[in-house]
């Protein structure tokens, strides 16, 4: 990373850290200005003004930016908090299947720390698509290996919920 592009990082992140600090178009103007710094079509300015769109709750601009974002090759833990994000608002917008399987495909795909939070946004989007003894047993599971006691019980439990059944055989 050139100095320039870790001083452009600094700022959009000295940007997010003030959001609570500006009127919602001020902020957006901010972010519009940051992400025009950048060449045309680059995928982490996408990124940042899908998110902006996003936190400001215009979620079809967002939507339409992550794609783009994720189309023009956004690297790193970006494009991971991408899908999230898009398929977040994708729920949103009403479109839960769509992120049910934008989730299900991220989760299977890749492992880190974010893990916690594609399973978190896939639960409610299945609980969206009608599906929540599946979203239930999703979040015990990711909940179980976190206890320092009754994990088993509760790993156990959550296999009974997707077959059907709250007890566990």
């Amino acid at each position: 990373m050139t100095t320039t592009e870790a001083r452009w990082e600094q700022r959009v992140g000295e940007l997010w850290d003030a959001f609570d600090d500006h009127e919602p178009d001020a902020f957006l103007g901010r972010i519009e200005a940051l992400a025009a710094e950048r060449p045309p079509g680059d995928a982490v300015a996408l990124y940042e003004l899908a998110s902006a769109h996003d936190a400001l709750d215009h979620e079809e601009e967002a939507a339409a930016l992550y794609r783009r974002a994720l189309a023009a090759g956004l690297p790193g833990k970006r494009r991971r908090r991408a899908v999230i994000q898009l398929a977040s608002t994708l729920r949103n917008l009403g479109r839960s299947e769509e992120s049910v399987a934008m989730l299900t495909a991220e989760r299977d795909a890749v492992s880190d720390e974010l893990d916690g939070a594609v399973t978190a946004f896939l639960a409610l989007s299945l609980v969206d698509a009608g599906r929540e003894r599946e979203a239930a047993a999703l979040a015990l599971a990711a909940l179980s290996s976190h206890l320092p006691e009754y994990g088993r019980s509760l790993s156990h439990y959550a296999r009974a919920l997707t077959r059907g059944s709250a007890e566990p055989r």
